[in-house]
């Protein structure tokens, strides 16, 4: 399993790889565009397999997208609602353009329209998503941190969701063949921090919270907690500086090696640098 961190593209997409190596990165997320949104800049074909040459380069090994903040699948305004479909799509063609393994997404909320509703049409969404697409990433799904009513704080609805867009089997045409493919939403990425603050408790109750997971997780995002166990509030700390505490990281990371799924940490420079030293320590004992 590879450990890294969130980089940024300001300086270039193809720039990223090395300030990712410069962190002590072995894996990286990135933002394609900005997270607040607006207009998607190009990524041309140079930009693109430069990109993956520094990859190769700088000893980056998986690459992970995020997509941006405004993603609602749940939105009765249907600027929202399509332009999330749309978002993530796009993202899903980017990702695979970079040679990305993963888009991850938040789903949104329920606010407009109750849960069961927002649910049922965020499936509806997804499935969207995916028609005729043919790219090589998938999306996972990313657990939030449960405040108000936003969707995918609880693992169960999470798994309804998965087994849900799994079943509706999208299509993709080659030439005038369809052909019928594999769900493209491969699983969960776990926010250590969303979780536990959603009453998943990784320093008391560890095989209560895998077995929650149902083995649907792909990708971790380390991440400990500025605050208490099932607060609902979406506050990072550094890994052993908040209230999971290095004896939670060191059984996420004994698990991660185990199940060979990649840390990614979203704590802020320069501390990030040590996070991702104190994962490496845990995992290389």
């Amino acid at each position: 399993m590879n450990i890294g961190c969130h980089v940024s593209i300001a300086k270039g997409i193809d720039k990223a790889p090395e300030l990712a190596h410069k962190l002590g990165c072995e894996a990286m997320q990135i933002f394609t565009r900005s997270p607040q949104g607006g207009p998607f800049p190009e990524i041309s074909d140079e930009t693109a397999k430069s990109f993956q040459e520094n990859c190769r380069k700088f000893g980056i090994k998986k690459v992970y997208v995020h997509t941006p903040y405004f993603i609602n699948l749940a939105s009765k305004n249907n600027r929202i609602y399509y332009g999330s479909i749309n978002s993530i799509r796009k993202e899903l063609e980017r990702a695979s353009q970079l040679g990305a393994k993963y888009v991850m997404t938040h789903l949104g909320s329920a606010k407009d329209l109750g849960e069961e509703e927002s649910v049922k049409k965020t499936i509806e969404g997804l499935s969207k998503v995916f028609e005729d697409y043919s790219g090589s990433a998938k999306l996972l799904i990313e657990n939030s941190a449960g405040a108000g009513q936003i969707i995918g704080s609880d693992f169960k609805q999470i798994g309804k969701i998965l087994k849900a867009v799994g079943d509706i089997k999208p299509t993709y045409e080659v030439g005038l063949i369809k052909r019928l493919r594999k769900s493209v939403l491969a699983g969960i990425c776990l926010d250590t921090q969303h979780s536990f603050v959603s009453g998943y408790d990784w320093k008391n109750d560890f095989g209560g919270c895998v077995e929650a997971l149902n083995k649907n997780i792909k990708l971790i995002h380390s991440n400990d907690s500025l605050t208490d166990f099932n607060s609902r509030k979406d506050r990072h700390a550094h890994i052993g500086q908040g209230k999971i505490g290095l004896e939670g990281f060191e059984k996420l990371v004994a698990f991660a090696k185990e199940n060979n799924i990649d840390m990614i940490c979203e704590t802020a420079y320069p501390g990030v640098v040590e996070d991702i030293k104190i994962l490496k320590k845990m995992r290389d004992k």
